[in-house]
């Protein structure tokens, strides 16, 4: 910048404003000072003589790219349109929607997007790919879905932009399908991949990630392949799919990791149960690697310490978060540590907590206390009063709410009050969210539901559960019946119900149709239940099978007769 004020000052000595080689001068002193020094630009901007479009677009760039001056490049861009001496030109369009997006700007955004029709670009490409992220940004994918559609020409980045746009809201369906078109127009760039991958990891699609990771060793160079940002990805798919070896080899072939990189690998050991290697590896993040963590990784420690019950532990990694690394704890930070005071039978410090945490507790962290108020046999009159606090921090009817009270009557056998909360449920139109898995065959994934009859293959998964269900009778296996569904029926009906959860289903549906020596690999909807926890157990043992289990908890690794998780879920 010295060197720059000096070429500055000679510039200023030296040249006529109305020369025409004088705004190109300018245009450079302003491109480079914008770099290193935004309030140095304002001055230099200020000095010039009718800036034209490029002049303006440097400034509005540079202010989108800062770390703190992003509301400025809207105001720039009003300044310009109130100036009116130069119009904006389809360059500025895409800083200024950068910098909306980024705020969350929609209102400003939309004044944006009516200047670029009023201005006759609303068939740029470079300004509608720009307007495809905004929307998105602002949570208006329908907006986002519009504009990609009218566009009368798409670049590979507007297909990026749209198919990312549709993995950040959740459709993960929609986005492959997106990109299936996509490959009728354009070879998929690095930007695509990653985007699939994210896709991937939301449908738990193993063999689609696997392919889409050997697509990128195929098409791309080692640059490509070995980009952080990518490899990422393939970390996070990989522990989502319930490959975590996998997820764990691409991790220690990286030739860069960044703090994302790290994040990535030690929430995967903790969602796999791993709790003493994501501790391990927070350690070397932090001691050898010389990472600084930040919020997430303390996420990521406290999950692990919460699915081992490692309460000291967990307290200790709370303690340092706020004291050594001074990071303010979220809602999240305290739901862990709730949680991992009151699965461990410690409610009333956990209640403490709860009073004393400096935001209102949200209906997750209420939940949690009732599920284990549910698990450690709490009073009854304490699991109505955490229902109570789910409901009201809900504003409304939860079906999980009725369900865990349901199970907390249950194992009580005050089978009336069950009957009486599904009367009560029946009443106020409060549906239970029905148990739903999936496993992939072949590339093929297959959905069941509880009681499903739906599957072509029905006939045959049927006959296989009554040869499941012999041969856990014969190791004396009996049904754990608090699981069963909220109604006060006799124990063979009971049973029956239990033997059809979609679990079960998948299983028998994976060991009739996978190879002797392949995984089983289950997605399910819901916490999977004690009893059909007990009976996978007991199959991966009888049928000599591993079963990886993804529930909306955690994952469960089921071999020869045991369980990851150590029956601590």
């Amino acid at each position: 910048m010295l060197q720059l004020k000096q070429i500055h000052a000679q510039a200023l000595r030296s040249t006529l404003p109305n020369h025409p080689d004088t705004l190109f001068l300018y245009s450079r002193i302003l491109h480079f000072s914008a770099i290193n020094d935004l309030h140095y630009a304002y001055q230099v901007f200020n000095g010039i003589h009718n800036p034209n479009s490029f002049i303006w677009n440097t400034l509005i760039r540079s202010c989108a790219q800062s770390s703190d001056s992003k509301e400025q490049a809207f105001l720039l861009y009003k300044r310009m349109l109130e100036q009116a001496t130069v119009l904006p030109d389809k360059h500025t369009f895409p800083f200024v929607l950068k910098a909306c997006a980024y705020l969350f700007a929609l209102y400003e955004g939309k004044q944006a997007h009516a200047q670029m029709f009023k201005l006759g670009f609303q068939s740029d490409v470079y300004v509608n790919n720009s307007l495809i992220h905004f929307y998105a940004s602002c949570g208006c994918l329908e907006s986002a879905q519009n504009v990609f559609d009218k566009m009368p020409g798409k670049s590979v980045v507007s297909w990026n932009a749209m198919i990312d746009a549709l993995v950040q809201f959740g459709e993960f369906e929609i986005a492959l399908k997106q990109f299936v078109q996509l490959q009728n127009f354009f070879d998929p760039d690095e930007y695509t991949i990653q985007s699939v991958l994210n896709a991937c990891a939301g449908l738990c699609a193993l063999s689609l990630g696997m392919w889409a990771h050997a697509y990128l060793l195929r098409k791309f160079d080692d640059n490509v392949a070995m980009d952080v940002l990518v490899n990422n990805c393939l970390v996070d798919m990989y522990c989502k799919c319930g490959a975590l070896d996998i997820a764990l080899q691409v991790f220690e072939r990286m030739d860069r990791r960044d703090l994302t990189s790290w994040n990535s690998m030690i929430l995967g050991f903790a969602m796999h149960g791993k709790a003493e290697l994501a501790l391990e590896y927070f350690d070397l993040m932090v001691r050898t690697w010389k990472f600084i963590p930040n919020s997430i990784s303390f996420v990521a420690v406290l999950s692990a310490c919460n699915h081992r019950c490692m309460v000291n532990e967990g307290r200790k990694y709370f303690e340092m978060m706020v004291s050594k690394y001074e990071i303010e704890p979220q809602l999240e930070h305290y739901g862990c540590l709730v949680d991992i005071l009151a699965r461990a039978g410690l409610i009333d410090e956990a209640l403490d907590l709860v009073s004393s945490m400096p935001m209102k507790p949200d209906a997750v962290i209420w939940r949690s206390i009732l599920d284990s108020c549910c698990k450690k046999n709490a009073s009854v009159e304490l699991s109505e009063e955490m229902a109570r606090q789910v409901i009201e921090s809900k504003g409304g009817d939860c079906s999980g709410v009725y369900v865990l009270l349901s199970r907390v009557y249950a194992s009580a056998s005050r089978w009336n009050e069950v009957g009486l909360l599904r009367k009560l449920m029946t009443d106020r139109g409060v549906t239970k969210e029905p148990g739903c898995s999936l496993i992939e065959i072949d590339g093929v994934t297959h959905e069941f539901f509880a009681g499903d009859t739906s599957h072509p293959r029905t006939k045959d998964i049927y006959q296989f559960l009554d040869v499941i269900e012999e041969r856990l009778e014969s190791v004396g296996c009996t049904p754990d019946y608090s699981q069963a569904p909220m109604v006060d029926d006799l124990n063979d009906g009971k049973q029956k119900n239990l033997r059809v959860h979609s679990e079960r289903l998948a299983i028998a549906l994976g060991l009739l149709s996978l190879k002797p020596g392949m995984p089983i690999r289950i997605f399910k909807n819901l916490q999977v239940c004690s009893d059909c926890h007990k009976v996978t157990k007991l199959i991966s043992k009888i049928f000599h099978v591993e079963i990886i289990m993804r529930d909306r908890v955690r994952f469960h690794h089921f071999k020869d007769g045991f369980c990851s998780c150590m029956d601590y879920w």
